[in-house]
């Protein structure tokens, strides 16, 4: 089996995919910048630099044959200055790419951002044939970083992941669960945009199979799930594994968005009630296939 390293490994996708990796007989080299007791005696832990200061890349790839990139500022926000996220996701990628070229890394899986591409919505599919269009700071950095790897000649694949949704998650997601989690009627049924998401088990079988397949190297791949749902449809998905119904009440989108505005939420709603729909064809065509679909996997992540 192979020696895989991989960065970011206590995050909420680094946690799920060692243990995968280990559980599947791979040794595993579990990158943390505070090393814990939280994978099986098989898996080495090893401490890391939070990205901020140089990192001693070579040492950590020694004896290794395949890197997964997971480690860097995982969320947007405008508290955090875009030279941190350069520094952390494009440079310290970069910094990565290289030592892996100098050493002889057999593949780079590189854990990049459908925000690379787009910004928090978009008018049709996305595809990795459009052109790049970020909007803001983590998405230039992801971009960036993705340029690196692509430049530094160590053989590659880059995943261009959707918002993740599993247990534990954080962010945009957790706090969508929170208001579905609240006794009200919520004022969505009439919120006809439509987003893709991405279970975490689908995630961690899209990275497998980027391990696993000799024709992935090389190549850029959006991962989401196939079927994109409204906002409607991922309340309601919730709440259904809470046994409750919907309870959505029919306020039009474009007042929901005027109260946004005047509360200064916009970019908020825009996560929560634009429209981005992003097409996995690519990666299907190439064969992954997603383990679970988006409503059984929202109605699990709530069911009591």
């Amino acid at each position: 089996m192979t020696r895989i390293l991989v960065t970011g490994a206590s995050g909420f996708i680094g946690r799920a995919l060692v243990a995968e990796l280990a559980s599947s007989g791979h040794s595993v080299r579990a990158a943390m910048r505070q090393p814990a007791d939280v994978f099986p005696r098989s898996v080495e832990v090893v401490a890391v630099s939070d990205l901020t200061r140089p990192v001693e890349w070579r040492a950590l790839l020694r004896g290794v044959e395949t890197v997964v990139h997971l480690a860097g500022i995982a969320h947007a926000g405008p508290e955090i200055a875009e030279d941190a996220y350069d520094r952390v996701n494009r440079l310290a990628t970069a910094e990565l790419a290289s030592a892996a070229k100098a050493i002889g890394i057999r593949h780079l899986v590189f854990i990049s951002s459908i925000r690379a591409q787009s910004g928090s919505t978009s008018t049709g599919p996305l595809r990795e044939t459009d052109a790049p269009r970020p909007t803001d700071a983590y998405g230039r950095s992801k971009l960036a970083a993705e340029d690196a790897v692509r430049g530094v000649g160590a053989p590659f694949t880059i995943l261009r992941p959707v918002l993740i949704y599993g247990p534990g998650a954080k962010g945009n997601f957790a706090r969508l669960i929170e208001l579905t989690r609240t006794p009200w009627p919520l004022p969505f049924s009439l919120c006809r945009n439509r987003r893709s998401l991405l279970a975490r088990q689908n995630m961690v079988g899209a990275i497998h199979f980027a391990l696993d397949q000799p024709s992935a190297q090389g190549e850029t791949y959006i991962v989401a799930d196939p079927e994109p749902l409204t906002l409607a449809e991922i309340v309601a998905a919730l709440r259904a594994g809470e046994g409750r119904r919907p309870g959505l009440l029919p306020v039009p989108s474009v007042l929901m968005a005027l109260a946004a505005r005047a509360m200064g939420r916009v970019e908020e709603w825009q996560r929560l009630g634009g429209s981005q729909v992003a097409d996995p064809g690519k990666l299907l065509g190439a064969g992954w296939r997603p383990t679970i679909d988006t409503r059984t996997g929202l109605t699990a992540l709530t069911r009591v």
